[in-house]
């Protein structure tokens, strides 16, 4: 929906609420989902209607959106649980256990098993965490300050909670205006015109041999707007005849078309998207709803003057600033070849895809640095294959990743190759990885890949070197629609939609832009992209403004701005160098910032200042056009660097999402781990989606999140896909090798840079790619192997020397000591199961080390009794056990940092 439209749903709701139509204003807020009425919601909360408050939510969110969505409906459905119990209604209680809370079960298990125990209490507050749970109307009050606070925070309700400060009767205001200005227009004005019926124009009766002044220059009016923004395509465009009228987002575009062009027409199976001479779509869809552009467009400067909402005690999130953005290295990968295209899962954000340029693919878990899945190229079919495909896997078998992606919901992932093939794979519910489709999709290389849902219907969408851009059914493989017009291999495609208009832009290596319809009639727009070679486009995440990205055979570079309802550039951003050193990619996050690798650095812009706002180097080593890929939030940004590495940048948000999920993190053969016993009331639980949107632009939503009935958030670790395959490999028999001779093996003295009177405990990191030793001054040191051409692995060997590591701040991890007693001391260590963490003794205070800062997490246990013996529990790194020197065993938990003896 337009802006102008959805200023005119404000008009009309001011209009309702002054007639006192109550109903219809709250009916329209929730179906136009613009206006979130707080004072009616609260009403609703208060008197228990939680059907109507579930209603009334449903037109700005859903349950699974984000994890503030997530946490509001389990608050409202757990107060109505308690309720039924609290009357004592149990059938009730489990009608609404089993319809409304058990959708929470999938994140938190055991909370939801403990929320089932309550039904077994005569009185639920018998149960600790709820002993203090006073009467309904306490319960409800105390929820409602919670559900105010989640509401302000959840992006989805950002810009709806305040209505424009208006005149009364705006809308009377306005029709009066038109009707006076439709008599200044009239042919035979009158003094004082008799107006019957808003229903049709107005128009005076007898002549009075007068003629009204034109309105161009009425002081009311102000000058008339120019004629031509939004002309339909019959009108001007030069494809004649068209089905249909020209949908807003591409009219402009098509308002003054440089030349006369035809296109061909390519029929290609099934018809979907938007074929024949009307546009389908359904207005009352809830996502398209969500979807829609809430910003003024530019041709809207008229000056709106908001009331503030606020909650009591609570005050409104701040202002976007350049500390949002990723800055530190959180993670390093080594893909083992050049990252060409990354991708951040939509709902499990830590889990990054990174396709390469040997055709390899992977699967990481940013977390841990783990690959959970590994695949060289290999066509699955061969005998599927045409004979040209055939021939140049023959000829040359050589092949890249031009493009690796997510489908919105994270259940596909495609791979676009270099040569012809176009690879989907399967993401399932029990997180294991399999093989979907094969599509032998072009001519020459896929360049680019995306996916679309036109008419509800998951559709992916493919360019290639044969100049044509395809669309396959995503679930079948069945071709949809061949368009073709490009005189030149198509470089990318960005899929959109607008109003519930669905289409596509591409570009090809001509720098001509061109537009489509799913329609099979042709491009509607043909337009030079700034540089006329590699260009990428990309709308912002909420869908309303649109940027490309090009570079020149020159090496000169470009980002702008498009103006769609004028199809000219908005606005050009300055700060690349004069001559880049290859093509440029970019990224869009927050709404906000646009990202693009350039000069061995990132450069960042405010969207609203054309002047870089900022340079990050991310410690150095970046490659001089880093590839750059934002997960969802924009907490996370993953980016190539030398020796065919990716660093993953992030903010507070992402360096404490990457310790969160670090310290929850399981096993897949594990359920959801039982959390830690509650503490204080109430039972909560969250998690975590995101709306998304299509094309160069999507992101998809984020983590899953779970808390403790005591409020405490946790975010539980992904669990391991498993990639289904046949395997022909027959199991390996190891034969023991006896080692007797000195040549047999092999020495390596570490480098170190600190002093060191002895070694006292040495131990491999878990990844086998570096060793971390306690030395006898109570000091740690760590020595890294460096992939590199002598080591393409990166583990540990004695054939190349490990380089000590120590982070740039320079702090060194050092034990605590016993003063007293040095030489009793007994150093110990253990490091967690994802390297992350050490927990260290040497005789005094135990410490817990972060492992990729040197920072020290936290100190506890001064003896006596001294720590002897430390050992993390395999599957939960929260759980530590502790030899003592007074021979006991105590077990710590690091999630409440309570100690329990054996």
């Amino acid at each position: 929906m337009s802006s102008l439209s959805r200023e005119l749903v404000f008009l009309i709701l001011q209009f309702l609420d002054e007639e006192k139509f109550k109903e219809t204003v709250h009916k329209l807020e929730q179906e136009s989902g613009f206006y979130f009425n707080v004072r009616h919601f609260e009403d609703e909360v208060h008197n228990g209607n939680w059907d109507e408050v579930e209603r009334y939510l449903s037109g700005f969110t859903k349950v699974d959106d984000n994890r503030y969505s997530m946490k509001i409906f389990f608050e409202i459905r757990k107060q109505k649980y308690l309720e039924a119990l609290d009357k004592h209604d149990r059938s009730k209680a489990v009608d609404i256990l089993i319809k409304d809370l058990k959708v929470f079960s999938t994140f938190n298990e055991e909370l939801f098993r403990e929320i089932t125990q309550l039904l077994t209490l005569e009185n639920f507050r018998e149960n600790e965490q709820l002993s203090k749970y006073g009467d309904t109307k306490s319960a409800r009050a105390i929820m409602l300050v919670e559900l105010k606070k989640l509401i302000e925070a959840n992006p989805l309700f950002r810009d709806k909670l305040q209505f424009p400060s208006l005149k009364n009767s705006r809308l009377r205001t306005l029709i009066n205006q038109s009707l006076n200005w439709q008599h200044q227009l009239c042919k035979n004005p009158r003094s004082n015109p008799d107006i019957k019926t808003l229903f049709v124009d107005h128009s005076c009766g007898q002549p009075n041999g007068a003629r009204a002044p034109s309105p161009a220059n009425s002081p009311l009016l102000g000058p008339l707007p120019k004629v031509g923004g939004f002309p339909p395509l019959g009108a001007h465009g030069p494809f004649q005849p068209a089905p249909a009228a020209v949908p807003t987002p591409l009219a402009g575009w098509m308002s003054n078309p440089p030349s006369t062009v035809t296109h061909p027409v390519v029929p290609g199976g099934g018809v979907i998207g938007l074929g024949g001479p009307s546009i389908p779509g359904d207005a009352s869809d809830p996502v398209s709803k969500r979807t829609r552009p809430l910003g003024i467009v530019d041709e809207v400067n008229l000056p709106v003057n908001v009331l503030p909402v606020t909650f009591p005690g609570h005050g409104h999130a701040p202002a976007f600033t350049s500390d949002d953005l990723p800055k530190a290295v959180g993670r390093i990968l080594n893909p083992g070849s050049s990252p060409m295209s990354m991708d951040f899962h939509p709902v499990q954000q830590t889990l990054l895809l990174v396709g390469t340029n040997v055709g390899d693919i992977s699967l990481w878990d940013v977390v841990s640095r783990e690959r959970l899945l590994s695949k060289n190229f290999k066509v699955w079919d061969l005998s599927c294959c045409t004979t040209t495909l055939q021939a140049t896997l023959v000829k040359d078998p050589g092949v890249s990743v031009n493009r690796i992606m997510w489908s919105p919901d994270g259940s596909l992932f495609g791979v676009a190759y270099s040569l012809h093939v176009v690879q989907l794979f399967s993401f399932n519910v029990n997180n294991e990885v399999r093989q979907h489709l094969e599509i032998d999709a072009h001519v020459g290389g896929v360049n680019d890949l995306a996916f679309a849902q036109p008419n509800k219907q998951l559709c992916v969408i493919t360019c290639g070197d044969d100049k044509t851009i395809k669309v396959w059914d995503a679930v079948t493989g069945v071709k949809r629609h061949t368009f073709e017009g490009h005189e030149a291999p198509v470089y990318s495609v960005c899929p959109h939609s607008k109003e519930n208009i669905q289409f596509i832009f591409s570009t090809a290596l001509d720098g001509k832009i061109k537009a489509w319809l799913y329609d099979n009639m042709g491009s509607r727009v043909d337009y030079d992209a700034p540089g006329r070679w590699c260009t990428t486009m990309a709308y912002s995440a909420d869908g309303t403004r649109l940027f490309s990205c090009g570079t020149s055979k020159d090496g000169e570079s470009f980002i702008v701005e498009w103006n769609e309802s004028e199809g000219a550039v908005k606005r050009t951003y300055q700060g690349f160098r004069k001559r880049s050193f290859g093509v440029i990619q970019f990224d869009t996050t927050r709404n906000r910032y646009l990202a693009a690798g350039d000069d061995f650095s990132i450069k960042v812009w405010d969207m609203d200042n054309v002047n870089l706002l900022t340079t990050l180097d991310a410690d150095g080593g970046l490659t001089a056009s880093p590839r750059v890929r934002f997960n969802k939030d924009g907490s996370l940004l993953a980016v190539s660097i030398n020796e065919n590495g990716i660093k993953i940048l992030a903010n507070s948000d992402g360096m404490r999402l990457l310790r969160t999920f670090e310290n929850f993190s399981y096993d897949v053969s594990r359920t959801p781990e039982t959390l830690v016993k509650p503490k204080v009331n109430p039972i909560t639980a969250t998690a975590a989606t995101a709306p998304i949107s299509a094309g160069l632009a999507d992101r998809g939503a984020p983590a899953v999140v779970t808390s403790g009935m005591n409020g405490d958030a946790r975010i539980l670790g992904d669990v391991k896909p498993r990639i289904t395959e046949e395997s022909n490999e027959k199991s390996k028999l190891w034969k023991l090798t006896e080692i007797s001779e000195p040549s047999l093996c092999r020495s390596l003295r570490l480098p170190e840079n600190q002093r060191a009177n002895k070694i006292s405990r040495l131990i491999y990191t878990n990844s086998g790619s570096a060793i971390l030793a306690l030395a006898s001054n109570a000091v740690h040191l760590l020595w890294k192997w460096q992939r590199n051409d002598r080591n393409s692995t990166g583990k540990a060997t004695a054939s190349v020397a490990p380089q000590q590591w120590q982070p740039s701040s320079g702090i060194v991890m050092t034990n605590d000591v016993n003063k007293n007693n040095p030489e009793e001391a007994v150093p110990c260590f253990a490091l967690s199961k994802n390297d992350s963490y050490v927990m260290s003794a040497s005789g005094g205070k135990i410490s817990l080390f972060n492992m990729m800062t040197f920072k020290t997490m936290t100190t506890f246990m001064p003896p006596p009794p001294a720590a002897t013996f430390l050992a993390f529990h395999p599957q939960d790194n929260n759980i530590l056990a502790i030899g003592m020197d007074d021979s006991t065993v105590q077990i710590y938990n690091v999630r409440v940092d309570e100690v329990c003896p054996l």
